[in-house]
């Protein structure tokens, strides 16, 4: 097979999975026969669209079947998926689909009217809608879907682009990673290998798909292996515990807000659990009550730290290490390496802090045309700066001690603070800002505004908000404003947020 990356995986194993139930969504099953047609069927489509090697093909939907038809048709061709975040703001989703040059935007029909305003001024963008009957403005996916169901056996490099996702910009727009199919292929075999994935895996996949972590440590591992996927779409606890007990749940993942409201949940108590081998959690910390809310009922938690750039693992933890390593991001993936680094580059010795520094074929090699960025982005050559700090312990375990680019998490949601600053100083009253992340009982955390005014000025939460409403995500927007006479320096005239964290946070 002329084919080497992801686009041949389907149907690799519809031969060796027939018959068997590859997705749940909604109730519906399809199978690994189905999916594979409907996979070849759409990469016609895309072929008789003029779509070729390394055009890209963007998508703006939940989880849902044709999320993942259309990522495996377009790299069944050659070409590169582009998954849009549904909670961004029409800009921001103009801003990639525009600077990734994206040819055919694929859509939920409920997200029309922001796709609508996101393509607004883009040329040559053809829109489909993933669902339903569509529109003037868009066919639906159904009636694009060509009636040749023969697989295309393009010539597909495991070094060729499989995906550009976007992340959050750390200085106003953000960086299309670039993630080639080999890439996405390592990431797989470090799951597979780190959380002992099997064959016979039903993973409820409640986190969306537009994040590399659901995708990549997801989807792909459990695709591979030709298990099965139940799609779901938004978090309903009593709906998950139903589905977990209904399905036999053997897998889920989430972060700790996720499994906070699952085990609060008066129907936690009576749900069987006993089918379940694999909790994963990420994103931040999981507190210890919901940590041992889990262990009366016999289930421990996996963890672990990495980026979209890295595919998004570095490191993982497995159970047994959940109490002796405690506070832990684990060690690295199996086919991954991770290091410490002083500012110099010299090496950080055992229990002392540095810049954190991933090396792996799971790492990306650059941002879509961004080379300064890239270049910057790499010391050595193939070590990826990850912009975070944390220490070794002397069992190679890595623990965070903070966040160098000051990223804050909320809810999984990674909040750049300069994108939202660069916003709020615009108010022509407000002299200085600083946005910080607040502990959160529910979302780990929450952004904070820490402001100056001009002198007899003043300003309010609600003004804030208000100026920047429409223009970026909801969860991006501060849940609190606090004005100061005047920030915390360094001596270089840098704040120090790290102070001000201290101040604000709650004791």
């Amino acid at each position: 097979m002329l084919n080497q990356g992801l686009g041949s995986w389907i149907h690799r194993r519809r031969v060796k999975s027939r018959g068997k139930v590859a997705i749940i969504s909604q109730g519906a099953e399809l199978t690994y026969d189905d999916f594979d047609r409907n996979i070849n069927a759409l990469a016609h489509s895309l072929m008789n669209a003029g779509i070729s090697k390394g055009d890209r093909v963007a998508y703006l939907g939940e989880n849902h079947p044709a999320f993942l038809e259309v990522f495996f048709a377009t790299t069944q061709i050659g070409a590169i998926f582009v998954p849009l975040n549904t909670r961004l703001a029409a800009p921001e989703l103009h801003y990639a689909l525009e600077d990734s040059g994206s040819r055919i935007l694929v859509h939920a029909e409920a997200l029309s009217d922001l796709a609508s305003r996101a393509a607004v001024g883009i040329d040559n963008l053809r829109r489909v809608t993933a669902d339903g009957a569509g529109s003037a403005e868009s066919v639906s996916l159904s009636a694009y879907r060509s009636s040749n169901t023969d697989f295309i056996d393009a010539e597909v490099n495991e070094d060729d682009p499989a995906i550009i996702l976007y992340t959050s910009g750390t200085t106003g727009h953000p960086k299309g990673a670039v993630l080639l199919h080999s890439n996405m292929t390592w990431t797989t075999f470090n799951a597979l290998v780190d959380y002992d994935i099997t064959s016979t895996e039903i993973n409820l996949l409640i986190g969306p798909m537009f994040h590399v972590a659901a995708l990549g440590m997801g989807a792909f591992p459990v695709m591979l292996k030709g298990g099965t996927l139940i799609l779901e779409v938004g978090f309903d606890p009593a709906r998950v515990l139903h589905l977990i007990e209904a399905h036999r749940v053997t897998m889920m993942s989430g972060v700790p807000t996720t499994f906070q409201l699952l085990c609060e949940h008066p129907d936690f108590a009576g749900t069987d659990l006993s089918s379940i081998r694999t909790l994963t959690c990420g994103g931040s910390a999981m507190p210890m009550r919901v940590l041992e809310a889990y262990e009366t009922r016999g289930l421990a938690f996996t963890g672990g730290y990495g980026m979209t750039e890295t595919a998004p693992g570095a490191t993982s933890l497995s159970p047994r290490y959940s109490r002796s390593k405690i506070g832990s991001a684990g060690s690295s993936h199996f086919f991954t390496d991770v290091r410490t680094v002083h500012e110099d580059g010299s090496e950080a010795p055992t229990g002392e802090i540095g810049e954190i520094l991933i090396r792996g074929k799971n790492v990306i090699k650059e941002y879509w045309n961004r080379p300064e960025a890239s270049r910057d982005s790499f010391i050595d050559g193939d070590w990826f700066r990850s912009g975070d700090m944390g220490y070794l312990d002397e069992d190679g375990f890595l623990y965070i001690a903070d966040r160098l680019k000051d990223m804050i998490i909320s809810g999984g949601e990674n909040i750049y603070p300069a994108e939202i600053e660069q916003m709020i100083i615009e108010l022509e009253h407000i002299s200085g800002v600083a946005l910080i992340g607040i502990p959160d009982e529910k979302w780990g955390e929450v952004p904070w505004a820490i402001v100056t005014v001009m002198p007899g000025a003043t300003t309010s939460l609600d003004e804030v908000r208000a100026h920047i409403d429409g223009r970026i995500a909801r969860y991006k927007m501060p849940k609190n404003l606090i004005i100061v006479e005047e920030f915390p320096r360094t001596g270089s005239g840098k704040i120090r947020k790290a102070d001000l964290r201290k101040q604000f946070a709650p004791s």
